[in-house]
């Protein structure tokens, strides 16, 4: 049956279809509709890990008790996740494991824009890469059989274009499950102390050599040959797009990007005359082409950076030899991403802005204040960094650091990577306010669960985290909660927190304003009365969507009400966007934001 699918619907699918019924991953964009999918299948078990590193450990658990495990990431979660890849890669997998790295090229919504075939050839792990949703369904099938018989980790490397476009899928009925799953003994295998895995390094060069052969004749690298002109290598969605503009041109469309097919590419190679190679972001294919001895064309004409289009690649190809070249700019307004209405972050990040305290950031929605107007975070690495590195900003600082260094990190991302460094500050009497902004789901992927939501990625109730309990069990003397909503509060207790000596946790409690689960009734509306509006600007300083400036030289003179001596204008809200949280309104000193049914325009 023919279906339109994401190819993050179509890689669930294929992984369906293929008998997987096991699967573990962290939420990440462009990665995390994989696990949603696939947990809505029947007989299926699924889980949201704490973290990329767990993920892929469960999946190796699952596999060497010999189950098909299905581990999903994001690109930089393999970063996370490296550690036990390396050594998986050694003790081979039993059953089957394919690891889904989701790259991003052109950042989308990541903090890089790192390549992870290298990966793949450093972890000496095959890679295949689709280049639409009916590859994607397809080569996860494909990466599954490669796993089975070579004994080894698979990655499948879909990029953000690819995850997230949709195309015509054929689905077929699922695989029969046959249960093969069976406690085996093998310390020589899979206990990797040095005697064993030296003998274990043998075996992953051996595999190497038989993947590579297995490369020449792997159905997904295939030659095109069109004419003798031009040939192209290609992989993934850059296929497409030079297929767009040149379609009398041949190529060598690749499936598998590690290991290569050598004889493949030398033999594509003499049969034209000019060779070009067509990739995003580093130049992988490229410097394997040309360690063959292959004379090639590729990053001197290609950008190394963002994502390409059919644009992109015509013009490199009909432009002047030797130029680099950067993707074109689209003339369109500035449009700066923005916490959404009522975000609760938006109130403690305003207060935070203002105590003149380094604030170090973390990966989450709250990343996004310290943008103009809120300026309220200072740095921003990767997951979990924040808490780190208040802690040795504080110790580098000593006396000059006391009471001026704040660590933010949400809830999802504290569960993911911020539990190991809040001990470790504790441990070492670090000096420094960590505040847990807590909105009760992993909000900046789309409301995923974890383990301080009480659900389980498939929706059964489990045990909740308190977050209060757990620092003090880490050993944080002072632990507070705020509702970032109430500025005062919050003003109040960051001042008394940052005076106190030692190290503490501050719980910012309020769920996203967009999770179903913890909404409570509606809020009315706020407005502005431009009877009292001073012209102030203080609620501006917020940043809201809803909160806009009508200016007096715009207004009929009929509708200009002047309270202040070089007012220019007042502060208008649109009623349509706003969901009544009131922190422009605890701000407005003279008083003239109010719900809708006190206030008039």
């Amino acid at each position: 049956m023919s279906v339109l699918m994401s190819g993050n619907e179509a890689i669930a699918r294929g992984a369906y279809e293929c008998g997987v019924r096991f699967a573990s991953g962290y939420p990440g964009t462009p990665s995390t509709e994989i696990m949603e999918a696939f947990a809505r299948y029947d007989g299926v078990y699924a889980e949201w890990a704490p973290n990329e590193k767990v993920a892929l450990e469960v999946g190796i658990g699952a596999a060497l008790a010999g189950a098909k495990a299905l581990v999903t990431m994001k690109h930089v979660g393999v970063n996370v996740a490296a550690d036990p890849l390396f050594t998986a890669s050694y003790t081979g997998t039993n059953g089957a494991l394919v690891i889904i790295s989701a790259d991003d090229p052109s950042l989308h919504s990541s903090q890089n824009e790192q390549d992870n075939r290298n990966y793949a050839k450093f972890a000496k792990v095959p890679m295949l890469e689709p280049a639409d949703s009916d590859e994607a369904k397809r080569f996860v099938k494909l990466a599954f059989e490669i796993s089975e018989k070579f004994d080894t980790p698979v990655f499948l490397r879909p990029t953000t274009r690819v995850a997230h476009s949709k195309s015509v899928v054929e689905t077929e009925a699922p695989k029969a499950v046959e249960d093969r799953t069976a406690i085996q003994i093998n310390a020589a295998k899979y206990v990797m102390v040095p005697i064993n895995a030296r003998a274990r390094r043998l075996e992953v060069e051996k595999r190497t050599l038989a993947l590579r052969e297995f490369a020449e004749t792997f159905s997904e690298n295939r030659m095109e040959i069109n004419g003798t002109e031009v040939g192209i290598i290609t992989a993934g969605i850059p296929y497409h797009y030079a297929k767009d503009v040149f379609p009398e041109y041949s190529y060598l469309k690749l499936g598998m990007v590690h290991p290569l097919p050598v004889r493949m590419i030398r033999e594509f190679a003499s049969r034209v005359k000019k060779l070009y190679v067509v990739e995003e972001l580093d130049p992988f294919i490229e410097e394997q082409v040309r360690a063959m001895g292959i004379a090639v064309t590729g990053k001197e004409v290609f950008p190394y950076t963002n994502e390409f289009d059919p644009g992109v690649i015509e013009k490199a190809i009909r432009g002047e030899a030797g130029k680099p070249l950067s993707l074109h700019a689209i003339a369109i307004p500035p449009r700066p991403p923005n916490l959404c209405p009522g975000c609760p972050h938006r109130g403690l990040f305003y207060v935070l802005g203002k105590m003149k305290a380094f604030v170090t950031g973390d990966i989450g929605c709250y990343t996004l204040s310290y943008m103009k107007p809120l300026e309220g975070l200072h740095s921003c690495v990767c997951m979990g960094a924040s808490i780190g590195m208040a802690h040795g900003m504080s110790k580098a600082l000593k006396e000059k650091g006391k009471g001026k260094v704040v660590g933010v990190i949400g809830d999802s991302t504290f569960i993911h990577s911020g539990i190991t460094p809040l001990l470790n500050l504790a441990y070492n009497k670090g000096d420094a306010v960590i505040v847990i902004a807590d909105n009760r789901t992993t909000a900046m992927t789309g409301m995923q669960e974890h383990p301080a939501t009480g659900f389980t990625l498939q929706g059964e109730q489990t045990g909740q985290l308190n977050f209060a309990e757990l620092a003090s069990t880490l050993g944080i003397k002072s632990v507070r909660t705020i509702d970032p909503y109430d500025i005062k509060q919050t003003r109040t207790v960051m001042k008394e927190e940052l005076a106190r000596p030692g190290a503490s946790v501050v719980i910012s409690n309020r769920s996203c304003v967009l999770f179903k689960r913890h909404q409570t009734g509606p809020q009315k509306p706020l407005r502005v009365d431009p009877a009292k509006c001073i012209g102030c600007k203080v609620c501006l300083g917020l940043g809201c969507p809803p909160i806009s400036w009508r200016k007096f030289e715009d207004m009929p003179e009929s509708e200009i009400r002047k309270n202040a001596k070089k007012q220019e204008g007042h502060s208008v809200i649109d009623r349509s966007l706003c969901n009544g949280c009131t922190v422009c309104q605890q701000l407005c000193k003279a008083g003239a934001i109010g719900e809708e049914d006190n206030a008039h325009e």
